[in-house]
């Protein structure tokens, strides 16, 4: 590993970024979640029926390669990776301008 490479890795590891990079991921993880509990019908024991068309088409999601994946559904995960862009363009930037 060349020395340029051990300076990357060392600012992309930096606990503060990992850290900012794990509260985008949260916010990711809790919308998706909050989309899911409105897809479902709460039951008498507080679980959640989620339809059946729903477990189908997100089963077949999940054994699709990305590549395989449509226009949209490409698309839709492109946009969640946009969220982390900033974040990381920012860290590369401040940590890596001249003194």
């Amino acid at each position: 590993m060349t020395s340029s490479e051990q300076d990357v890795r060392a600012i992309l590891e930096a606990e503060e970024f990992v850290n900012r990079l794990a509260a985008i991921e949260h916010e990711r993880w809790a919308h998706w979640q909050q989309y899911m509990h409105d897809q479902g019908e709460p039951t008498e024991d507080g679980s959640l029926l989620i339809p059946a068309a729903l477990v189908a088409r997100w089963s077949e999601q999940i054994a699709t390669p990305y590549a395989d994946l449509t226009d949209a559904e490409q698309e839709s995960d492109r946009e969640q990776v946009r969220k982390y862009l900033p974040a990381v363009i920012d860290q590369l930037t401040r940590t890596t301008r001249p003194s």
